[in-house]
This record gives structure tokens, C-alpha cells and sequence, in this order.
């Protein structure tokens, strides 16, 4: 069987288009791989689910005994200590946080409410 001359160029020209339309998407296409799509995906969920739960910890902070001092005692902490003190006060263990990165996230989105308000 007899190949055509012009056969061979024709394959690298579709094999340097293939290779330049792969770049050309990653770089300026917005072409992502399965992981990193997959990790946004769990980077928007876990912001979903602190701003969801942000609420309750301030509730469940605001309905707990001394209050009003424990938010005296949280507004003399400096901004960076404030989520550890919800932390280990208990208020930002919810129903359905169970990652310590999660119960961090929203001791400290909590914090940030309760010292603002």
C-alpha cells in the first residue's frame, strides 16, 4: 500500500494543531482538569456551609449564659484570637460541622459578626 507524499505533513500539521489548541485552552480557554475543578467545587461548599452556619454560632453564642460578657471579653481580643475564643467556647460546634477546618472557619466567620455588631 502506497502512501501519499502529502500525508505526512498533513499529520503534523493536525498533531501541532492538536498540541496548540491544548495550550491555547488550558492557558487563556479556561479549560480546567477534573481536580481542580472538583477542588473549587469543595472550596464553594465549604463557603457555602460557613456562611450557613456563621448565623447559628452567633445565636447559639448570644443564647448561652453571660453573654453580654463573653462578648465584652471577645471584643478585647485582638481580630487574629477572636475564632479560637469562639472555638474553645463551644459556640461554633454545630450540627453537621465536623471537619476541624469547617469549625474553624465558622468560629472565625462568627467572630467576625459578633465584633462587628
Amino acid at each position: 500500500m502506497k502512501i501519499p507524499i502529502e500525508t505526512k505533513p498533513a499529520l503534523w500539521g493536525i498533531a501541532g494543531g492538536a498540541v496548540g489548541l491544548a495550550i491555547v485552552g488550558f492557558s487563556w480557554g479556561g479549560w480546567v482538569t477534573g481536580s481542580k475543578a472538583e477542588a473549587a467545587a469543595q472550596l464553594r461548599v465549604d463557603d457555602a456551609v460557613v456562611a450557613a452556619l456563621a448565623p447559628m454560632c452567633v445565636d447559639k453564642f448570644q443564647q448561652a449564659g453571660e453573654a453580654t460578657a463573653n462578648l465584652v471579653a471577645l471584643r478585647k481580643i485582638d481580630s487574629w484570637s477572636q475564632g479560637d475564643f469562639v472555638e474553645k467556647g463551644g459556640w461554633a460546634t454545630l450540627p453537621g460541622t465536623h471537619a476541624p477546618q469547617q469549625v474553624s472557619a465558622v468560629a472565625k466567620a462568627c467572630a467576625g459578626i459578633l465584633a462587628g455588631a
